[in-house]
């Protein structure tokens, strides 16, 4: 558990910083209910076989892999929960100007249900709000997608062009949008505080905006339930629940 000590030398930081970009990752979004996918209670490490549907090459190839997908959306915990004290810190965290940028690994929307601003949130691996076309590019509500599949169509095509449909989120095998990784890496540059909250920093190529913000002047702060691969280029590191660590990291002194 995090020491008063680096509670104390995290919070100095963000004071000090005007210009704080946050880069969060599954494990703010675990506390309200939304399983992580490589953790000791994860998706893929409970079930191996789950990751063939993260896959781009499997979901195209093989039409069972995106029946269960498309099961598995309808189950999905995405769907009852809702944001934890976390998601509602670095909205804080905004209102009082600090917060330049917020870029997050997760799909699940929660920062902006929370009250963060559309235009500030970098979701760099896509929506599950969203699905999208793999052959016309079309995107609608994931929820009309949905509502065929509760009507019986287990792998519903493009109503466009008889494509493939697929969550609008960034699978294994497929690009990540170029603008959105140009948008993250230029907040990194232009900040002097990053706040890594929630994740492993092991996926890339988004883990490299903290080295990249490091060497650009930034100072670095992580906050993680466990350690990181990056923990030892953080100015101070805070470990334990995240719901309880943010908002003290973001109270203004007084509060």
């Amino acid at each position: 558990m995090t020491s008063a000590d680096g509670l104390f030398a995290a919070q100095a930081l963000v004071r000090d910083a005007s210009r704080v970009v946050v880069l969060t990752g599954a494990g703010i979004s675990t506390e309200s209910g939304i399983p992580d996918f490589r953790g000791p209670e994860g998706v893929w490490t409970k079930n191996p076989d789950a990751e063939k549907m993260a896959t781009l090459s499997h979901y195209v190839s093989d039409p069972e892999v995106r029946r269960r997908a498309w099961r598995a959306r309808l189950e999905s915990a995405a769907w009852q929960a809702s944001p934890n004290a976390g998601h509602r810190a670095l909205v804080e965290l905004e209102r009082r100007g600090k917060l330049a940028a917020l870029i997050t690994q997760n799909v699940d929307g929660l920062h902006q249900r929370a009250g963060s601003s559309p235009g500030i949130v970098v979701e760099i691996h896509g929506t599950i709000h969203e699905v999208a076309c793999l052959d016309c590019g079309e995107r609608a509500p994931m929820e009309r997608a949905l509502e065929r599949v509760r009507a019986g169509e287990e792998d519903p095509p493009c109503r466009s062009c008889g494509g493939i449909l697929k969550s609008a989120t960034i699978s294994f095998g497929q690009n990540l949008v170029d603008e959105d990784l140009r948008r993250a890496q230029r907040a990194a540059l232009s900040c002097d505080l990053l706040l890594a909250i929630g994740s492993t920093l092991s996926v890339y190529p988004i883990a490299g905006v903290v080295p990249l913000a490091r060497d650009a002047g930034a100072r670095i702060v992580i906050v993680n339930a466990e350690p990181t691969a990056m923990d030892d280029i953080a100015d101070a590191i805070l470990r334990g629940p995240i719901g309880e660590l943010l908002p003290l990291l973001v109270a203004e002194e007084g509060e």
